[in-house]
């Protein structure tokens, strides 16, 4: 079995949280699961969220609730993915864009002249890992491949294009050991974060073990799959860490190997969701 690896940034993201606030939409901080199957399902040319209004009318007209998921959802939604930080230590920053959007239904307002805040991603970026054990996971390692995308990808909305680097494919190998250090983001429940002593750190380095990358951790809750009924999110808290960690679930730890800024092989261990 095979990784595919690849390189998604871009200057701007902006991943909508569905809240509604009277001062500015708001967006999180950094991409999630269901948003980027929303990318890969437009790199293979699958119909997102604007069939379900198609879909949303029949389901009125008969009188009962159905489920239903938009194409790209109800195809990739079994995918294992890895989605790692390349941002120092997980964190975008964020600015608040203003802009005015002066077409005639968007304010009722005098002048029809609606002022919108955002609160865009600057300069994100990140790695992405696709396990390559099914057929839509093949179809994704041939377009990224042969740069081929059937409508253009975007980091949330068509402000913000996507740029997607293919970075290689690499055999899948995992590892099984007391402690991890895990470069992607994970459950926040499978994982236990360990506080080491100096002295432990420098005994596990000594048995060329992976060792930390600093005490920090990144927490957030991200939508992590969609209701088949109303299509709302539904979430699950994400953590990703340059601790140490012991796992408390049985799952499978792989190692894949990439060149850092300085043409260096750099070892890094993942966890597909």
């Amino acid at each position: 079995m095979e990784i595919l690896k690849l390189k998604l940034s871009g200057k701007s993201a902006f991943f909508k949280k569905p809240e509604v606030n009277t001062y500015c939409y708001f967006t999180y901080g950094n991409i999630h699961r269901v948003a980027l199957l929303g990318i890969l399902g437009a790199i293979l040319g699958y119909k997102g969220y604007s069939q379900m209004q198609d879909i949303l009318s029949n389901k009125k007209k008969k009188g009962k609730l159905e489920s239903s998921y938009p194409e790209f959802y109800e195809k990739l939604k079994d995918l294992k993915i890895a989605i790692l930080p390349l941002n120092n230590k997980g964190i975008i920053s964020k600015k608040i864009q203003i802009f005015n959007n002066s077409v005639g239904y968007a304010s009722k307002e005098q002048g029809g002249n609606l002022i919108v805040k955002e609160q865009w991603l600057e300069n994100p970026k990140w790695e992405i890992c696709i396990l390559l054990d099914c057929e839509e996971a093949k179809k994704i390692k041939e377009a990224i491949q042969n740069h081929k995308c059937e409508f253009y990808p975007y980091l949330g909305t068509n402000d913000h294009f996507a740029d997607i680097e293919y970075l290689g494919v690499e055999e899948a190998k995992t590892i099984e050991d007391e402690m991890y250090r895990i470069d992607s983001f994970v459950f926040n429940s499978d994982v236990d974060i360990l506080n080491l002593e100096e002295e432990d750190l420098e005994d596990w380095k000594s048995q060329g073990k992976p060792t930390s990358k600093g005490n920090f951790k990144y927490e957030e809750a991200l939508p992590y799959t969609i209701n088949e009924i109303t299509n709302n999110y539904k979430f699950q808290r994400f953590v990703y860490t340059g601790n140490l960690i012991e796992l408390n679930n049985d799952r499978k730890v792989y190692h894949i190997q990439d060149k850092n800024e300085e043409e260096q092989i750099e070892d890094k261990y993942i966890i597909f969701y």
